[in-house]
Parts: C-alpha cells; structure tokens; sequence
C-alpha cells in the first residue's frame, strides 16, 4: 500500500501547534508550511522505493473460519493447512500460532473488531522456523482483544471457554493456544506473553506452558504489547512437545535486536535426566496473597514435595521484591502500551527491528476511525496511559524500567544458590466467564486479577514454565517454576521429571 505525504495545509499547521500549546501567527504557519514542504520530497521518494520483507517460502491457500460444529470452545480464529519442510524436528506435528503473529495470506485479527479482515504480507519469524522445521501450521488460535486481558472474555468474536467446564474461562491472553492443547485440537501452539499470557491460559487449561528468557525467542513479524515485556513461547501437550518447538523457534534473529543476547540450550537433551541433585527454592511470598485459594496453594506444595522425593533437594526462600514487582510491572505497561502499542498504531516507533507497514497501516485505520471499537481493557489502558503521560510526563514508566535491573537481581541472588525457584502459576482456579451483561468493573476484574505471581516474572526477563499439577473443583491448577536466564533447559528437565511422576489430573 503507498501513502502520498502531501504538505499540511495551514490549518493543519494550526491544529498541530494548537495541540502542543505553541503561539503562533498566520506568517508563522505559512512559514513553516513552506519549510515542510520543502521536506516532503524525501518522503515521496521513500514512498518509490521496494522495502524487503522476509521472505515467505512455503505456498498456501487462506484457509477459512470454522464453524461453531469444529469449534465448540472457539478456539480457533481460522483454520489452515500450511506445510513446510519435508523434514525435521517438528515433522508430522500440527501447530496452531496465535493470532496476533503474522502468517502470510491468512486473516489476522488479534482478537479486535479493529482489525478485522486485515491479512499479513509477510511471516513472522517463528512461523518460518517452524515450517522449516517440518511443522504444519494449522491454524490461528482466537486471542484476547489486543492481548490485553488475561481472561478469555474479551476476544471480539466472542469468549474463550475452558475444555474442562466451558462456564470457565480459558486464561489469556493466548486462550485459544491453551483451550485446543486442553481440548486435544493440536499437540503445539504458540502464545505470548507480557504479564502471564502463555502460562495463565497453559495454567487453566492444563497444558505445559514456557515464557522464555527475554530476548530468547524473536517477535518479527508479531504485534507487541511493550517492547520491553514481550515473550513468545510454546504452549504445549508436554514437556518433550515445549523442548521440540522450542529448538525449533529459540534463537538471534537479525530482524529482532532483542535476540542479539540469545544463547540457546540443548532442550532436548534436557528430557529424561530427572531432577536429582537440582536445588529448588520454594518463594514465601508465592503462597498465601489475599485472594489464594488455599486448596490451591496445597496442592502447588505437594507437587514440590513430590520433587523433593525424586531427588531434589527443596527449601523455603523469601523474595520481597515479588510483591512490589507488579506495581513495576504496571508502571511499564500501561503506558508502554498506550505509546506503542495504540498511539503508535500498532508497532511504535524508534525500534531498531522490522517493522509490519501493512499491520501499521490496517491498526491505524482501525483505531482511530473506531476508537469505540477498543475493549474496555484498552480502553483503560489508554485513558490511564495518556493521563499519565500528559500530567505526568512519562516519569512512572521510565522508573519502572530503571526498577527492571533490581526486580531481576531480587530474583538471581536466589538462583546463584537454587537451579530453579517454585511458587503456584496462577494463585486460584478459573473463574467463571463474566455474563454478557457484566459490568464494565467486573469485565475488566476478571481481566486482570489473576496475575500476582506471573507478572514479576515479565518484569525480571527470567524463564518460567507452568506445569499442570492438579485439580481443584474440577479445574487444572500449575506449579510455576523460573529459572536462570537462558536456562530453559533446567526448567524442562524438572517439568518432565514431574510429568514422569503420574497423571496430574489424579492429583
């Protein structure tokens, strides 16, 4: 799509100096008029020139929308059949991406009526890596609007239940990833994550979900949340299905300067090696919030212990930090996502990474045509974000990333004496879904109540991966477990050492 820049108008020049309370006169806007214009040539020969895109390898057709028959917890967004390579470590497997990555030629709606009928020119970099892994990518998976919501209410074509009692939610905001592991749809789908999104709905659903190491897994080609707090990962049907797709998709990629830290792991080799002489620490202030189910919180402790009894040596550690950690983890968001990922029309700017133009173009006209059309949680998070922006100047969200440094090390002076730390993911079992007449208070409660444990995780960078555990009133629960930076490979040797122990929906 090309964009003509032409000259603003004087009254244009009005309107914008108006908004940034400057004084100016008639000459003064003709002057400044005819100084711009002389600058719109440049823009006009950016508009001649070819950007590159990554390349999109493997043919495909679009695909379609299920119907309500195939899609009885609507799950799926849409439905694809993209084959990759003939081989590799994700041959014959069937991997469903979640809808707010990029695949090329197939519709893209991020869960929002603002982005309805837009449709990607380009594949993001992880589904590349997966179809030149051999997988078959099947699908988008429906996500919460805009991924701002870690409930399963708020996906624009309508809410995400729970496999396991469809009165409940399915956690978010990669809902659908975790309803079709849980429902048995596909053994691999993707999700992301900023404050709990891949291990809130794994934790629900009972699958086995890994936010990685920050910087591990390259976003080109997905929309972002912050760019600071963005992971994407594997939500998966077991330990060994996280360590496939993981090898598949971990690692630098020039398009994202995030991963020019990536050190990748042998994930694989991590399977079947138990957990003896591993040092698990056991985080206080993980139990008991306010609102911990105490059932909960037992059972997460008994699958400790179960640990324990495989070989692990388990003590008690106190992190102070992990309560302050989600007032930090809000000062970077709501305004980071305000910034970005509204105001900057999807991607922002001043990135040094590939950007989408397409997406850019299609969030743009969306939101800003239909700005009644944003969830009550985007809403929110843009009244509070510009609130604090205007008034405040952005001084909250820049010391809540000079905060980030000290949550991380809260948490890595427990772990230069522990291979990993262990707490609940989520501190109850999923709540009902909300009535369709729910007020906009609980609407957005029963978005964001849930993430006292997942979210300090965001802040500090470090990898988690929720395991389911048990269940309680017939709901999954999971035992989160974080490890070192870049250190995944722990994390899956202790989840599968678990799993090894018997089924967890006996537990």
């Amino acid at each position: 799509m090309t964009i003509s820049v032409r000259p603003p108008t004087v009254e244009q020049i009005f309107e914008i100096a108006d908004s940034y309370g400057l004084s100016f006169s008639v000459a003064d806007a003709e002057s400044f008029q005819q100084i711009i214009g002389g600058f719109v040539g440049s823009y006009a020969r950016v508009d001649e020139l070819s950007e590159p895109t990554p390349q999109v390898k493997y043919p495909r057709t679009p695909g379609y929308r299920p119907n309500p028959d195939e899609n009885p917890f609507n799950a799926w967004y849409w439905r694809t059949e993209i084959k990759g390579a003939s081989d590799g470590i994700l041959q014959g497997k069937r991997i469903a991406i979640k809808d707010n990555i990029c695949v090329a030629g197939v519709p893209m709606m991020n869960g929002s009526r603002l982005l309805e009928g837009y449709v990607p020119d380009v594949d993001a970099t992880v589904v590349t890596r997966i179809l030149d892994h051999g997988g078959v990518i099947a699908g988008k998976a429906a996500c919460e609007d805009l991924c701002f919501s870690a409930g399963s209410h708020t996906c624009a074509t309508g809410p995400i239940r729970n496999p396991h009692n469809p009165e409940h939610s399915a956690g978010g905001s990669s809902s659908g990833s975790a309803a079709l592991i849980a429902a048995g749809d596909v053994e691999m789908t993707l999700g992301g994550d900023q404050g709990g999104s891949i291990r809130t709905p794994s934790c629900w659903c009972g699958a086995y979900g890994l936010k990685p190491t920050w910087g591990l897994v390259p976003l080109t080609g997905a929309m972002p949340i912050a760019y600071a707090l963005d992971h994407c990962g594997p939500i998966c049907s077991s330990p060994e299905n996280v360590a496939r797709l993981l090898t598949a998709i971990a690692g630098r990629d020039p398009l994202d300067p995030r991963t020019t830290i990536a050190v990748t792991g042998d994930y694989m080799g991590a399977l079947g090696k138990g957990v003896k002489g591993l040092k698990i620490a056991v985080l206080k202030e993980g139990f008991g919030h306010p609102d911990s189910d105490s059932e909960t919180d037992r059972k997460v402790r008994a699958a400790i212990d179960t640990l324990g009894r495989e070989g692990a040596s388990v003590e008690d550690v106190s992190i102070p930090m992990h309560l302050d950690a989600p007032h930090i983890w809000g000062a970077i968001i709501t305004e980071g996502a305000a910034e970005m990922m509204i105001k900057g029309n999807a991607l922002g700017n001043n990135w040094n990474g590939y950007y989408a133009t397409s997406l850019i173009d299609a969030f743009a006209h969306g939101w800003r045509s239909r700005p009644d059309d944003l969830s009550e949680t985007c809403k929110l998070v843009l009244l509070l974000g510009e609130y604090l922006n205007r008034h405040y100047h952005g001084r909250y969200h820049a010391k809540g990333q000079n905060l980030k440094p000290v949550v991380r090390k809260a948490y890595d002076d427990v772990l230069e004496k522990y291979d990993v730390i262990a707490m609940p993911t989520i501190p109850f079992p999923a709540t009902k879904l909300p009535p369709p007449d729910a007020s906009r208070e609980e609407v957005i409660r029963l978005a964001l109540n849930m993430q006292q444990n997942t979210c300090p995780i965001d802040v500090a960078g470090n990898p988690a991966f929720t395991v389911p555990c048990g269940m309680v009133k017939g709901l999954p629960i999971g035992l989160m477990l974080v490890g070192k930076h870049f250190d995944e490979a722990t994390l899956i040797r202790a989840a599968d050492a678990f799993a090894a122990t018997g089924d967890w929906k006996k537990r």
